[in-house]
């Protein structure tokens, strides 16, 4: 009892820039932690060969829908939980935490069986190498088959953001991190007496990792008081909180999905350039995840909080937040601006860019960047969304952005031009359509419900 007063004077009472920092800056650590090891893992496959390197990405599509769908859901629960925390309903917040583990096993089984009987088919649906399509089911059969250790983690580390505990979380994800980033080249390349295993030791590495970080979370979960608790004691499924969770976690599982359709629109549109303008895409997506990374981090503290006092019906500590979350968010991308304006061609030779890349790079990483500040906002309006259980509002944003602006401008520029530089102004002219949208959801979300919140005198 006494640790759950203390966490709900945590954020229903603490001063709030303190507040989110103490719940931010671990995630956005975290954060940044994933990107470096997303890259280090790219730097060592390329060292194997490059169709190893082809073959895992052309893995990418599925394991990104893989972490959709266990963020995804995920982030259903943290609203859930947060939202029945801030209403002082104890017994739903912790049943609404058991059925996220439950959700995160069900998933899971569903990713194994297609991993272990149709990642072959999936490969070769794009490519006709046998030696691709053999180191490719590889990879991704294992990281389906053994994805438990994703699904569940992620599940449990949601769970502890939900009350406001965000050291355990960054603590989860650097477990899972490095040991991905010390048994990369130990599985790989045959190290320390193991057999070099080339793009299937990558696989083995990273599911090591996350199963790792799920022995710990659970470990953490079942020994130490939490105020939320998960139990399979008596426990029956409720339609209607599988229900409440879906209402945030679907459109989130789709958000984050559309990603894939994305990438994968615009690799066509920028292949009939060149092979350098795809190449560049992709080595900006690797660049820019520095700077979008914090800023995703800086969400996951800001989406208890959201959550909390919208629970709470606290309208003063739900808009303070909400506004204080949108100018850390522009500072951290006004930052990340500055250094893609000035230093493209230093980013670019982080990966030994050849002269064509870096003329095709440095324009796109200048011109592109000039979205970050719209995107700030939009990331930031995003999570108020999700927390007060509007995640279809996130989800057309997200659409808007990536889909129905993105994509047909890019097309359309190629078209108009046949400049590869005039297509990178798809990305500004998306955010600017998104912004918008975000305002106008923002503006009918306040005026009918956040505006109407009595605020409630703080203890």
């Amino acid at each position: 009892m006494q640790a759950q007063e203390t966490r709900q004077n945590k954020m229903g009472t603490a001063p709030i820039l303190p507040l989110i920092f103490s719940m931010a800056l671990p995630a956005m650590f975290s954060m940044l932690v994933q990107a470096l090891y997303n890259i280090v893992d790219s730097y060592f496959v390329a060292q194997v060969s490059e169709k190893g390197l082809a073959a895992v990405s052309l893995a990418f599509p599925l394991q990104n829908l893989l972490i959709s769908f266990a963020v995804g859901t995920a982030v259903g629960v943290t609203s859930l939980i947060a939202r029945r925390l801030g209403q002082g309903l104890q017994e739903e917040a912790d049943s609404a935490a058991t059925h996220g583990v439950l959700l995160a096993i069900c998933t899971w089984v569903l990713f194994a069986i297609y991993g272990a009987f149709f990642s072959t088919p999936f490969f070769q649906l794009f490519e006709s190498d046998p030696e691709i399509v053999q180191m490719g089911s590889s990879y991704i059969s294992i990281c389906c088959v053994f994805s438990f250790g994703t699904f569940v983690e992620v599940t449990l580390e949601k769970t502890l953001q939900a009350t406001g505990n965000m050291i355990w979380p960054m603590i989860f994800q650097l477990i899972g991190a490095v040991t991905n980033i010390i048994l990369d080249p130990i599985m790989i390349f045959g190290l320390l007496g193991f057999p070099a295993m080339g793009v299937a030791g990558a696989a083995i590495a990273t599911v090591s990792g996350q199963i790792l970080a799920m022995v710990v979370a659970i470990l953490v979960i079942t020994f130490r008081e939490h105020d939320v608790h998960i139990t399979f004691r008596h426990f029956r499924p409720q339609w209607k909180i599988i229900k409440d969770i879906y209402i945030v976690g679907a459109p989130s599982i789709v958000m984050q999905s559309i990603g894939t359709v994305m990438t994968m629109a615009l690799n066509g549109i920028l292949s009939s350039f060149s092979t350098a303008a795809y190449t560049v895409f992709g080595l900006y997506f690797k660049l820019q995840s520095f700077v979008f990374m914090p800023v995703f981090g800086l969400n996951q503290g800001l989406l208890p909080i959201l959550g909390y006092n919208y629970g709470a019906r606290n309208r003063k500590r739900l808009m303070h937040t909400f506004w204080s979350g949108c100018v850390i968010a522009l500072v951290i991308m006004a930052a990340g601006m500055v250094i893609f304006l000035a230093f493209p061609q230093w980013l670019l030779s982080i990966f030994n860019a050849s002269q064509e890349l870096l003329e095709i790079g440095i324009p796109a990483l200048r011109i592109i960047c000039t979205c970050f500040l719209f995107a700030a906002l939009g990331i930031v309006a995003s999570t108020l969304f999700q927390a007060v259980g509007r995640g279809i509002y996130s989800l057309i944003v997200s659409l808007m952005r990536q889909l129905v602006v993105l994509v047909p401008a890019a097309w359309l520029l190629a078209q108009i031009t046949h400049q590869v530089t005039a297509v990178w102004w798809a990305f500004p002219i998306a955010e600017c359509f998104s912004l918008a949208v975000s305002l106008v959801l923002f503006l009918r979300l306040y005026r009918k419900e956040i505006r109407c919140i009595e605020t409630v005198v703080e203890r």
